[in-house]
């Protein structure tokens, strides 16, 4: 089981690039890379706020519970 991070879907359907992201939120393109990559091993709450206000979006729609998917 792991907790997959959506991002690079909910970007792509807000025609959103990192840079652009990145730039809107202040946090840096190699953060946000580890983010969209599924490598991040948590993310603050804080984050996820910027996250969701800069893509109108809601915590569960980069969240994503998956059952049998193990991480490395």
């Amino acid at each position: 089981m792991s907790i997959r991070v959506n991002l690079d879907r909910v970007m792509l359907e807000r025609d959103m690039t990192l840079t652009e992201l990145s730039n809107e939120i202040g946090i840096t393109m190699a953060n946000l890379s580890i983010l969209k990559n599924n490598k991040a091993k948590a993310i603050r709450f804080s984050t996820l706020e910027l996250l969701c206000r800069a893509l109108e979006c809601q915590p569960g729609d980069l969240l994503e519970y998956v059952e049998g998917d193990e991480r490395d």
